[in-house]
């Protein structure tokens, strides 16, 4: 069994031998005496000697800690498993380790709809962090509070962050286009100590008033006792600080050492349904497994980078990937489409970034819109492209390569908010194929099962983790049993992690992820992700999103509704139904064409851009309205009603 995908990017020799993996692999060979035929080689050692692989990552990143390890690894177990007890560190000192190397390089790029253009150095951003930690301390807060912030993708975000886990406080951010009721179902789960909040933006060329919002959240938080405003629209409210007076101190860095397993963030599901999971991360699991993952994607000091991303979404967080490298990052605040969807692109040929990440929702905008970044834009610097928060079709591989850069390293991965990380993505040394992700991250136990918990090569299966990660959930906050975060991950494979994703392993190592294996489409027997659905049918150019789900529930038999957003001047015709059908039969398989096809306005998303499939589904079961989703914790919470509507008329 070959894989027959095409191949869309090799990299020379040259790129392969320069690349931080290869280095890697050579400091292993130097210093550990090891040696790795092939990648899939490499990768069934890290998943095999946990503890070697870790030891290695953290020698060779020169990982700090102040007190010395007594393991790395105790319990080999999930959940429960206990990495470098003993050792104390920070993690954001880990972050700012550039400043005392090159102080007046750029640390960060900004780009505001709202404040414009910012630039500042290494050493500008190490003082403000240290000036606005003393403000912290001087307000009482310490090792263990809860600083909690509702703040676009800005410096300051950067700066409050970095600042509340430097002396040991504990992070979690809302993007401020949240509704209150949504952040408050996430923060008041935390009791936080300290609100930080701009009460206003501009996105799109308009402005946002967001003050009534902010007075909401924070009079339900009743454990605060200290508020902090980014004033845009308005002054600074009666008992509050402005931001500004926290900023430009003289003050040293002190970062409070914590033990390696000291909550880091709390970050939360998507809150679709029911109350959002409050997901505890720690210092060093975060910070190990993004060391791991810079080699991934191949990160050095030299770089420069970019993803785009809400303050709402885990890729806020991963950006730190790239700080920790000493890299510069890039940071997007405003409407991507804003005067046009160009506008993004301008941002990298302007900065001349090296990396550039986004949604696979965006790409998908970028292929139906038809741009041609390449055409006016000058992308010379760009090497690298990475994706995620849905699969990617196997158009946006194309697309790509067409339309924004022939020789780029296009390096999608799939991971989550779950473990602040990825399990499968990109490898510099190896082709990249279209729809496919090039490999199975190192030290991270990637399979594909069965029902029954069967390895499965070249067929689709349940993802699914068999070994421990330092980067999974400490736990969840306010769960004193962790019964919850058992039945999240633990409750059908025991003692083995199932993400609720489809992923099918390829001989040659790479993975493909079909979405979530909550929302499988069963057709006869026939079982399937909606991912190759939507690549069917969205690359008619009639239509611009859809969105299916499978009616299956207790034996009954299998009814398929597709939805569609049809383009702009398109009208859903008998002749479209006969396409969109011959597009499916032709492209999955003729088991797959739906029992009917509606039209809608938009497609419910998560505040991520993810597809609410399974709320949906449970609507169309017959599901209460007001209980199956979280209309706060969405994008486009109208486009649910279209939805209560089509139910009712089933009924």
């Amino acid at each position: 069994m070959t894989d027959t995908r095409p191949v869309l990017w090799t990299p020379t020799d040259e790129q392969s031998e320069g690349t931080r993996l290869a280095a890697f692999i050579g400091w292993l060979e130097e210093t550990r005496g090891l040696g790795f035929s092939d990648y899939n080689v490499l990768w069934q050692w890290s998943v095999s000697d946990l503890e070697g692989f870790w030891a290695a990552i953290w020698d060779y990143f020169d990982l700090q800690s102040s007190t010395p390890r007594t393991a790395v690894l105790e319990h080999r177990k999930m959940p429960g498993a206990v990495w470098f007890p003993g050792t104390h560190l920070n993690f954001a000192e880990h972050m700012l380790r550039q400043a005392a190397k090159t102080p007046e390089r750029t640390a960060l790029i900004v780009q505001s709809e709202t404040f414009g253009e910012t630039r500042m150095s290494w050493a500008d951003l190490s003082a403000q962090v240290a000036s606005v930690a003393a403000r912290f301390r001087a307000m009482g807060v310490g090792q263990g509070d809860r600083v909690v912030a509702v703040l676009p993708n800005t410096e300051t975000t950067m700066i409050a962050f970095l600042a509340t886990v430097s002396i040991g406080a504990i992070w979690s951010l809302c993007a401020p286009d949240m509704g209150h009721v949504a952040i408050l179902d996430r923060f008041r789960q935390i009791e936080p100590k300290l609100l930080i909040a701009q009460d206003g933006y501009v996105h799109g060329g308009k402005i946002i008033d967001r003050r009534e919002v902010l007075n909401d959240i924070a009079a339900g938080l009743a454990s605060l006792e200290e508020t902090i405003w980014v004033p845009v629209v308005g002054s600074v409210p009666d008992g509050g600080t402005a931001w500004s007076e926290l900023t430009g101190g003289s003050d040293d860095p002190v970062f409070t050492q914590v033990p390696f397993d000291h909550p880091l963030w709390i970050v939360y599901s998507s809150g679709t349904t029911g109350n959002p999971k409050p997901i505890v991360h720690g210092h060093g699991g975060v910070l190990i497994e993004g060391a791991k993952q810079s080699l991934h994607q191949d990160l050095g000091d030299e770089d420069r980078f970019c993803w785009f991303t809400s303050s709402g979404w885990i890729m806020w967080n991963a950006q730190m990937v790239a700080l920790a490298r000493g890299a510069t990052l890039a940071l997007f605040d405003g409407a991507p489409n804003h005067p046009d969807l160009l506008e993004l692109w301008r941002f990298v040929a302007k900065h001349q970034l090296t990396f550039f990440g986004a949604g696979a929702a965006f790409v998908t905008t970028c292929v139906k819109a038809g741009i041609r970044p390449a055409d006016t834009l000058d992308l010379g610097a760009l090497r690298s492209i990475g994706v995620t928060g849905s699969p990617l079709t196997s158009d946006g591989y194309d697309w790509i390569y067409d339309a924004v850069k022939s020789d780029v390293w296009l390096a999608p991965f799939s991971g989550g908010t779950d473990l602040a990380g990825a399990f499968v993505g990109g490898n510099p040394m190896m082709p990249v194929r279209a729809g496919e992700m090039q490999c199975r991250f190192l030290g991270n136990a990637v399979r594909a099962f069965d029902d029954d918990g069967n390895d499965l090569i070249g067929q689709v299966g349940e993802l699914v983790c068999t070994e421990p990660l330092p980067s999974m959930p400490l736990f969840f906050w306010g769960d004193e049993d962790g019964t919850r975060l058992h039945d999240s991950y633990f409750d059908t494979y025991p003692g083995v992690w199932r993400h609720g994703d489809w992923i099918e392993i390829t001989p040659e190592g790479g993975s493909i992820i079909y979405g979530r294996s909550d929302a499988t489409i069963n057709r006869k027997g026939l079982r399937m992700g909606s991912a190759e659905i939507y690549q069917a049918v969205e690359a008619l150019p009639e239509v611009m999103d859809s969105l299916v789900v499978d009616l299956e529930y207790l034996g009954r038999e299998s009814y398929m509704p597709l939805f569609v957003v049809l383009s702009d001047g398109a009208a859903l015709t008998d002749a479209l139904r006969e396409r969109i059908n011959d597009a499916i039969r032709t492209s999955v398989s003729a088991r797959f064409q739906p029992n009917e096809i509606v039209e809608i306005a938009e497609v419910p998303r998560t505040l991520s851009g993810k597809k609410l499939e399974v709320p949906v589904k449970k609507v169309l079961l017959g599901g209460d309205p007001k209980k199956v989703v979280n209309r706060d914790s969405m994008a486009n919470p109208d486009s649910f009603d279209a939805f209560v509507v089509y139910a009712r008329s089933r009924a």
